[in-house]
C-alpha cells in the first residue's frame, strides 16, 4: 500500500520561502509519477509540479521560475522548494501518485489520473 506523508507548510510573508517533503513508502514499482497538487478555500485542486522515474517533470506557467522540485530516492521523499511566494499560492498543498505512468509532452496532471494521496500540508502567504 502506497502512503505518502506530506510536511514543511507553514506561514510566511509575501516573498518568502518553504520547502515542502513528501516522503512516500510502499512503492515497489520503478516506474511511477508524483504530483504536487494544491487547493485554495472554494477554488478547485489545481496541478503545480510533477515529476516520474525518468526526473521528467513540468511546471505551471504561474510558479515557473519560483518553485524547484527535487527528489531524493535515498530517503523516498520528494522536496518542493518555494521561493518568492505570494499571497496567491496560499492553499493547502497536496502531494499525489500514480505507479506505471510517465509524463509526455502534452500531459497535464489531473487529480482523476492519481490514486494515491496524503494528508496535504497548509501553506499561508500574507501580503
Amino acid at each position: 500500500q502506497v502512503e505518502l506523508v506530506e510536511s514543511g507548510g507553514g506561514s510566511v510573508h509575501a516573498g518568502g520561502s518553504l520547502r515542502l517533503s513528501c516522503t512516500a513508502s510502499g512503492f515497489m514499482d520503478t516506474i511511477y509519477c508524483v504530483v504536487w497538487f494544491r487547493q485554495a478555500p472554494g477554488k478547485d485542486r489545481e496541478w503545480v509540479v510533477p515529476i516520474d522515474s525518468d526526473n521528467t517533470t513540468t511546471y505551471a506557467e504561474s510558479v515557473k521560475g519560483r518553485f524547484l522540485i527535487s527528489n531524493d530516492n535515498a530517503k523516498n521523499t520528494l522536496y518542493l522548494q518555494m521561493d518568492n511566494l505570494k499571497p496567491e499560492d496560499t492553499a493547502m498543498y497536496y502531494c499525489a501518485a500514480e505507479v506505471d505512468l510517465r509524463l509526455w509532452i502534452g500531459y497535464f496532471p489531473r487529480k482523476q489520473d492519481f490514486p494515491y494521496w496524503g494528508q496535504g500540508t497548509q501553506v499561508t502567504v500574507s501580503s
